[in-house]
């Protein structure tokens, strides 16, 4: 079993910056791929971000290349998203996820998820 627990949403302005993080219960986070996925009001849930189990590979979302960065450190148990020159359709729920084994861009392939984290930008 493993808990997740997100941080560092908030309210900022468009062309801001924000750190998300995701911290994790348990003692085998390293056997797990981590996803970053958002979903806006009426809007399905969609991939943005994931990483391997090592962070030596890591995957992004057409529309956040070169905006955001997800990173881990297996030693603290969290996986954070940097996200930087926010946009007003950035705003969403964020979430993140946890595959035991290879990364995946499928929220269904996931086997734990967190209860997520606002993102507002106002323009």
């Amino acid at each position: 079993q493993v808990q997740l627990v997100e941080s560092g949403g908030g309210l900022v302005q468009a062309g801001g910056s924000l750190r998300l993080s995701c911290a994790a219960s348990g003692r085998t986070f390293g056997r797990y791929a981590m996803g970053w996925f958002r979903q806006a009001p009426g809007k399905e849930r969609e991939f943005v971000a994931s990483i391997s189990r090592s962070g030596g590979t890591t995957a992004y979302t057409d529309s956040v290349k070169g905006r955001f960065t997800i990173s881990r450190d297996n030693a603290k148990n969290t996986v954070y998203l940097q996200l930087n020159s926010l946009k007003s359709e950035d705003t969403a729920v964020y979430y993140c996820a946890a595959r035991f084994g290879s990364q995946s861009r499928r929220s269904a392939d996931h086997d734990y998820w967190g209860q997520g984290t606002q993102v507002t930008v106002s323009s």
